[in-house]
């Protein structure tokens, strides 16, 4: 038998709703039929510019030429964050996408790293990674066999007008126009079309919520429920704009902590992105403003974004037809770059699966149990960077410091202090070396460390640790300064970003 065309209406653009379309169309082809549906009149958050290395493989996936892609969206590379002020006032570490040092099957490095300690090894653990060493020194380059772990420090609007561009090219339809009402059938509780201003009416199969905080699908039609996270991750507004690049972009983000919250920096080409997150209960709004203004580098050129919003997640993520995809589906604040990260992962697991006909329970029951995991376990890393410090200046981080925490990042934050362990489950976002580099970052010291790393004599251990940092060293030496690759590789017209 022949089955019908799937309609999928995607509802709202942007980042989100390119991302869902182009993907779409590019994996799907003639099996479905794609409408995306968008008005000019409102606008999109459009502040999501640092991004994490999966966005690499997605757009590996979709065919796109890197080179172009950066070209288009005035990116540069990214490495890393480096994280001023977080675990005391005037300390820094850096969280790296890279590799540290070499694992053994039975441990970490760090275990080695640790031992090394207690024999007279006072080299800093960040000597052993590649891609950190190299965002400290300003340079960057792809290296053979994809041997450099990184992402994009990008435009986010210019991103989701790459994509479009893209998404038509291979099929979608575009439909200009405000969503009015959404329109459910009376005897399934489906969503049966929405009702754009006119009285135009957009009927679907499968509908994607893509209107970001407002989740007039998910939310407002259909009463999904949210389950509120503030008082694990209390910053509840951010107020972002934009100022000139002052020198040449470095290949990593920066988050500066303050006492009700933290700053970004983001350089892309053609110009740096700058946003202040805060928790309303300790800082007003004029005051932010006059904060973030003080510290920033040029002068501004645009308006300042005010943003409010509510860290948590919806109950629902597929519900009767309806997928929710980026904000609409819940929020994680930006402070490990995971927003288009979980756009990505939303898009992809719809994908895989797109049901033949009517969505199996079966199916939704896992992508809702997935998506969940998913959310979980980036809170509980986010939740880490507040919990996990000595900052005690401000009622702000004595609140941090006091506060609960779920049992699950307890019981990572414990097993690592107690024996350096940490273990990564069922394809978890950050792996392994992410969660040493923050809980060392923010002052958790392991008390204890794998015996295996005894095994090696003292000599052994020195031309192990020796031979890594070389390595390093080396590897760096010779990769060029980021911003002249950029401009090699693919440096952009800035007169484009207009």
């Amino acid at each position: 038998m022949t089955q019908p065309i799937q309609r999928i209406v995607i509802a709202g653009g942007g980042t989100a709703g390119w991302m869902a379309a182009a993907a779409i169309a590019r994996t799907m082809g003639r099996a479905v039929s794609v409408t995306l549906v968008e008005s000019e009149a409102i606008g999109t958050i459009g502040v999501g510019e640092s991004t994490i290395p999966p966005l690499v493989n997605f757009n590996r996936l979709l065919g796109i030429n890197e080179a172009d892609f950066m070209r288009a969206t005035q990116a540069t590379f990214k490495l890393g964050i480096l994280f001023d002020n977080w675990k005391e006032e005037g300390h820094r570490y850096f969280h790296s996408f890279g590799l540290t040092g070499k694992d053994h099957w039975s441990a970490g490095f760090q275990h080695f790293w640790l031992h090394g300690r207690t024999r007279g090894h006072e080299q800093s653990y960040d000597d052993y990674c590649m891609e950190l060493v190299a965002a400290m020194a300003g340079k960057f380059a792809h290296l053979p066999n994809d041997g450099t772990n990184y992402a994009y420090q990008l435009d986010s609007g210019l991103y989701a007008r790459f994509l479009r561009q893209m998404a038509e090219g291979d099929g979608t339809v575009r439909v200009e126009g405000k969503i009015g009402h959404v329109e459910l059938d009376p005897e399934s509780g489906d969503i049966a079309a929405l009702i754009l201003d006119g009285e135009r009416r957009i009927e679907g199969d499968l509908f994607l919520d893509c209107t970001g905080f407002r989740a007039l699908l998910i939310e407002g039609a259909l009463h999904a429920g949210f389950d509120d996270w503030t008082h694990w991750l209390p910053c509840d507004s951010a107020i972002a704009l934009q100022t000139p690049n002052v020198r040449p972009p470095v290949p990593y983000t920066r988050a500066m902590a303050h006492d009700a919250g933290w700053q970004w920096r983001i350089p892309l080409q053609h110009r740096t992105g700058n946003g202040l997150v805060y928790c309303s209960r300790y800082l007003g709004r004029d005051e932010a403003l006059e904060r973030l203004l003080g510290n920033v580098e040029g002068e501004v050129l645009t308006e300042p974004n005010f943003l409010r919003f509510t860290t948590g997640i919806r109950r629902r993520q597929w519900m009767r037809n309806c997928v929710a995809v980026g904000l609409s589906g819940g929020f994680m604040e930006p402070l490990e770059s995971t927003s288009i990260h979980l756009i990505q992962r939303s898009v992809l697991r719809f994908i895989r699966m797109l049901p033949l006909g009517r969505p199996s329970v079966r199916d939704i029951a896992e992508y809702e149990e997935q998506q969940l995991q998913d959310n979980l376990q980036i809170r509980d890393f986010l939740i880490l960077h507040y919990k996990a410090t000595n900052r005690r200046d401000s009622a702000f981080w004595r609140q941090c410091a006091d506060m609960e925490i779920p049992d699950s990042l307890a019981q990572k934050i414990e097993l690592f202090r107690e024996t350096g362990r940490v273990f990564r489950k069922n394809e978890e976002l950050f792996a392994e070396n992410s969660w040493v580099q923050v809980m060392m970052g923010q002052g958790i010291e392991p008390q204890s460390y794998h015996p295996v790393a005894t095994k090696l004599s003292d000599d052994e251990l020195d031309r192990l640790l020796g031979m890594i940092r070389q390595q390093v060293a080396d590897t760096v030496a010779k990769l060029p300064d980021h911003h002249a690759y950029v401009a090699r590789y693919c440096g952009a017209d800035v007169s484009q970003a207009a």
